[in-house]
């Protein structure tokens, strides 16, 4: 039988120790070093295009501005948003304004901003009543060139709590997508 008589001491113990875990960290840290480098580095920083973008009335007309300045940036937006019918006596039976009352600034006194729209069944909705529409941006010509909504799905709703807008603010940045 072998007996063996070791001696223990506690500076060989500490130094074995520290290259023990020395070595385990040298082996986590290659491994991640592995991992990252092996992925690709494709960086997502896109932020994907919503198929509708949902006007609040807060945005309004700061988006109205927008479209109207750079239309050809907005054509092919889908968008969708509340307002209340509005007529012109030159209009066809086909459109009308989706109109919301914008509040001057430093009165009392509002003005009609909206977006011209078309659709069949225009006739079938009285001015003056509120609707929320889905539609795409296009171009069109009503007294030079102007954007329309083509709309696609109309729906008679209750008239809002928040009915007025306000005009554009100056950190408005215009973008071409509205989200």
């Amino acid at each position: 039988m072998f007996i063996y008589n070791v001696k223990l001491n506690s500076k060989k113990i500490v130094k074995i120790s520290l290259v023990i875990i020395s070595i385990i960290v040298v082996i986590f840290f290659l491994i991640s070093l592995y991992k990252i480098l092996s992925s690709s580095f494709t960086v997502n920083d896109e932020i994907p295009e919503p198929d509708v973008a949902y006007l609040k009335v807060e945005d309004y007309t700061n988006v109205l501005k927008s479209v109207y300045e750079n239309l050809d940036v907005y054509v092919g937006q889908k968008i969708c948003f509340s307002g209340y019918v509005y007529r012109n006596l030159d209009f066809s039976e086909t459109q009308f304004v989706l109109a919301r009352d914008m509040v001057v600034e430093g009165s009392t006194k509002t003005l009609i901003v909206g977006f011209l729209c078309s659709h069949k069944e225009a006739s079938n909705y009285a001015d003056g009543c509120w609707v929320e529409i889905t539609g795409q941006i296009s171009k069109g010509n009503y007294h030079g060139e102007v954007p329309i909504i083509l709309v696609s799905e109309i729906k008679q709703i209750d008239k809002p709590s928040n009915e007025f807008a306000y005009p554009p603010d100056s950190t408005y940045i215009p973008t071409g997508i509205i989200y």
